[in-house]
């Protein structure tokens, strides 16, 4: 059985919150922040040499935690 994709829960988490918030998405910003911190764990842990498809780009990442930091 394969393994799970990192962060996929996150991932469709978000899915469904902006599923659901069509006209609201700024609704789902806490879902995106969980997305992006779990990502952000994922690549420490492998060096930013892991991979997931519910991820983008590890500098990607690092950007956009940057410029959200936690308040």
């Amino acid at each position: 059985m394969p393994a799970e994709t990192p962060c996929q829960a996150e991932a469709c988490d978000l899915q469904a919150c902006l599923g659901k918030n069509t006209y609201k998405p700024e609704r789902c910003d806490q879902h995106v922040r969980n997305l992006y911190k779990c990502c952000q764990k994922m690549y420490d842990a492998t060096e930013g040499k892991g991979e997931s498809t519910a991820c983008p780009m590890p500098n990607v990442v690092q950007r956009w935690m940057k410029d959200h930091p936690q308040k």
